[in-house]
């Protein structure tokens, strides 16, 4: 009796979906059913590294595992990632006995494949990396922060379009930092969060959100040129706004657009170094704000009606 085969028969995108489910290690082992599950599960959209696999690895089948993971996740013709996980306390330590693990390219492969949940071990470590731009991501609980803390060279960081979770700081301490941009996708519940900024070297600072629950920026006196693309969903932060800009008060070019009308009960900083100020947004904002920039030499407005 022939029984018909109707899994093989699915179309691809649904059995990569049945292969997200399984261990890694089950996922790779349907390449031998046929032809047509051959590659199939290099185009799966989760993939987690557990401790249970790694602990797996002996000497004898390291470099397999090494060139598996590089042909799943550097493959240029790759789809994007659900979610990417690396765990497990052994990977920093096999990394010292010389077996060679690219976890740092590994992370960044995973980025460029649009991964959308990023979680990050302690143990990584991406001590050459000097740019590093993370696109519609959700950053889950303190994964952020132990990225960027481990990245000791960085010179251009970018967060766009992201979106983060159970985390109570964005703490963003990177000497080396030149080039900062954050626009964070916040939902109402997710907005008490302190970030936390101390960048001596920072030139360029973008920020495009929701203003949050605290601010704590120090140590900008690089920064040239700040944008700002900022929104209120609760007066209550209007004293958070007032810290935001005092961080950045000695910028020398500022970009700010807002839209709606909060005074701020503690006012505006002066700007003594800003010299060139495009505003976009209420006339009570651009007002107030003339008041604290004494040297001003160049303004471009468009203001609301």
């Amino acid at each position: 009796m022939c029984v018909e085969d109707r899994i093989s028969n699915l179309p691809d995108h649904i059995r990569c979906y049945i292969l997200s489910f399984l261990p890694i290690q089950e996922a790779v082992r349907t390449s031998v059913i046929s032809t047509k599950w051959r590659n199939l599960f290099a185009s799966i959209s989760t993939v987690d590294f557990d401790t249970y696999l790694l602990c797996r690895l002996t000497d004898g089948n390291v470099d397999s595992f090494k060139n598996f993971v590089d042909r799943l996740l550097k493959f240029p013709d790759q789809l994007s990632l659900d979610c990417f996980m690396l765990r497990g306390d052994e990977f920093d330590s096999w990394n010292d006995e010389g077996h060679g693990f690219d976890v740092s390219g590994w992370i960044c492969a995973a980025v460029c494949r649009d991964s959308k949940i990023f979680e990050v071990p302690s143990e990584v470590c991406l001590r050459n990396l000097k740019t590093l731009s993370i696109t519609n991501s959700r950053l889950v609980g303190d994964s952020l922060n132990r990225l960027i803390s481990n990245c000791h060279v960085l010179e251009d960081l970018t967060f766009y379009q992201c979106f983060v979770a159970n985390a109570r700081e964005i703490n963003i301490q990177i000497p080396s930092l030149k080039s900062l941009y954050l626009d964070f996708f916040l939902p109402i519940e997710g907005l008490n969060y302190v970030v936390v900024i101390n960048a001596p070297n920072l030139v360029y600072f973008r920020y495009d959100s929701i203003i949050v629950e605290g601010y704590s920026l120090s140590n900008m006196k690089s920064l040239e040129k700040a944008e700002m693309c900022i929104s209120f969903y609760s007066s209550n932060y209007e004293t958070s706004a007032t810290h935001l800009f005092q961080g950045i008060c000695n910028v020398r070019s500022l970009r700010l657009n807002i839209h709606e009308v909060i005074h701020l009960t503690s006012g505006f900083p002066i700007f003594h170094n800003l010299i060139e100020f495009d505003f976009y947004g209420s006339e009570t904002w651009f007002v107030e704000f003339l008041h604290c920039a004494p040297n001003l030499k160049t303004l471009t407005i468009l203001l609301e009606v």
